[in-house]
């Protein structure tokens, strides 16, 4: 009876018939962009590996782009202010 057991997903392996492999893999796997550059994709032994590892592909950080960012963010919020009418002048002296 089948009551109870779950049905199983059909698989479809698809291998074209001109295509050689030459050690590239197949073109037709589905696989992530950044993969190849990230350490929590791979296996790892336990969970606080798995969390320092997240840690430290979140924690890249570089000094450019927080200034750049910093930049637009000054910008943005200039603009604004000036388009509500808020007086500029408590800014500058």
């Amino acid at each position: 009876m089948g009551l109870f057991k779950l049905r199983k997903n059909k698989s479809y392996s698809y291998t074209p018939r001109h295509w050689d492999d030459k050690g590239e893999g197949s073109p037709y796997q589905i696989k992530h962009k950044f993969d190849d550059f990230r350490k929590t994709t791979g296996e790892t032994g336990s969970l606080k590996t798995k969390f320092n590892n997240a840690l430290e592909d979140f924690n890249t950080s570089d000094e450019e782009v927080n200034r750049r960012l910093f930049i637009i963010i000054a910008i943005l919020l200039f603009i604004f202010l000036f388009i509500i009418d808020f007086d500029l002048t408590l800014f500058f002296s």
